[in-house]
């Protein structure tokens, strides 16, 4: 048999990578001459960096570049088995965890040091760009991003806007001569799970901005101040961003790299699978197993294990999904084709006992699900 282990990571507990041979170790149990390749599966957010470099065998790299307020900092992003892409979460130079909550503001957070990392991959060779946009701290429209890269944003003197979402409202001209030619060449892939346009009340400032530090005035100065750089964007290279869907997600910053990188947005678990390769994986497989920390009715909503089931079953594969906890509402999930889910707990116990344990609980739980299903098998 050949069964596909393609689980997202648990989170506070193990990586894709550790869950996937942890089940593979209780498949291997009960079917020790099976072929069980592991595929570590994320979905966009946090763990999506560490699921492309470990799935593709690529390597980490590092960069100094700025953080949301401008201090240096060392950030981490990945070059990819194939040599030429690079995968980038932005959380990790302009990311919320970055800051101390009293510090948290969007008037002047920056998405500089986003464009120091593709230009850090740039320098790598690299010409194609996975980027994942989680967890921001900015709300600039991905201004900053554009000046690292050689976008001059001009005042009414004609000098250097500064950063931050408040200095929005002081661009007068956008000149794009000095951005980096070699972005020509390059294709931008954006994981992004939201539908919400770059202004407006569905916006980025007006819906993402209080979680960043905004009080309701900023957010009325953030969101006209977004308004007036998009007026400029679209004056300038004639992509009128104000009300596409996905534009707002990252305070912003989905919608200049459309704008002006040509970046194509897509679902993160998408996203992910077409990077892993995990159509190919499932050629001739019997059955597949993936799973995340909790499973209930949100995972239905471009989760991990909804992509992977729903890629599955247009294979005619039946998906087995393992998680610590099972929440409300998963009934859809077997529309998806999941066909069972499975809690790892099999027994009272504290979540910090239970965290502690999931490779043990994971292995176990494997192994009793493919005994069962052998069983089911050999009557059948």
């Amino acid at each position: 048999m050949k069964i596909v282990v393609a689980p997202d990571s648990f989170k506070g507990s193990l990586s894709a990578r550790e869950v996937g041979l942890a089940i593979r170790k209780g498949v291997e149990r009960a079917l020790p001459h099976a072929d069980i390749p592991v595929v570590p599966m994320a979905d966009g957010g946090e763990g999506t960096l560490e699921c492309l470099i470990d799935a593709t065998g690529g390597t980490w790299r590092t960069a100094e570049v700025r953080n949301p307020l401008g201090e240096l900092i060392e950030a981490s992003y990945g070059l990819l088995g194939d040599g030429v892409t690079c995968a980038i979460e932005m959380a990790q130079s302009s990311g919320l965890y970055l800051i101390a909550p009293e510090q948290r503001d969007p008037l002047r957070t920056t998405t500089y040091g986003v464009g120091e990392l593709i230009q850090a991959g740039l320098d790598q060779g690299c010409r194609r760009f996975l980027l994942g946009l989680g967890g921001s701290a900015t709300n600039d429209g991905g201004a900053g991003m554009l000046q690292a890269l050689g976008v001059e944003l001009l005042d009414a003197q004609g000098g250097e806007i500064g950063q931050g979402g408040g200095e929005l409202s002081k661009l007068r001209e956008i000149r794009t001569a000095g951005l980096d030619p070699r972005l020509a060449d390059c294709e931008f892939l954006i994981a992004c799970d939201v539908d919400n346009p770059f202004v407006g009340p569905k916006g980025a400032s007006h819906v993402f901005g209080p979680q960043k530090g905004a009080t309701p005035k900023m957010v009325l100065e953030l969101d006209a101040n977004l308004r007036h750089f998009a007026n400029l964007i679209d004056q300038t290279v004639g992509v009128a961003i104000h009300d596409l869907p996905g534009t707002g997600a990252a305070g912003g910053l989905s919608g200049a790299l459309l704008a002006f990188l040509g970046g194509k947005l897509q679902s993160g678990i998408q996203l992910v699978i077409e990077a892993v390769g995990l159509e190919e994986q499932l050629r001739d497989a019997d059955l597949v197993i993936t799973g995340e920390g909790q499973i209930d009715f949100q995972t239905a909503h471009g989760k991990t294990p909804s992509g992977v089931a729903l890629l599955a079953q247009s294979h005619g594969i039946p998906t087995i999904a393992l998680c610590g906890s099972v929440g409300d509402g998963i009934d859809v999930l077997h529309e998806q084709g999941i066909a069972a889910v499975y809690s790892i707990v099999n027994q009272p116990m504290t979540l910090e006992e239970a965290m502690a344990r999931t490779a043990e609980l994971l292995t176990h739980t494997a192994e009793q699900v493919i005994r069962t299903c052998i069983m089911t098998k050999q009557k059948g």
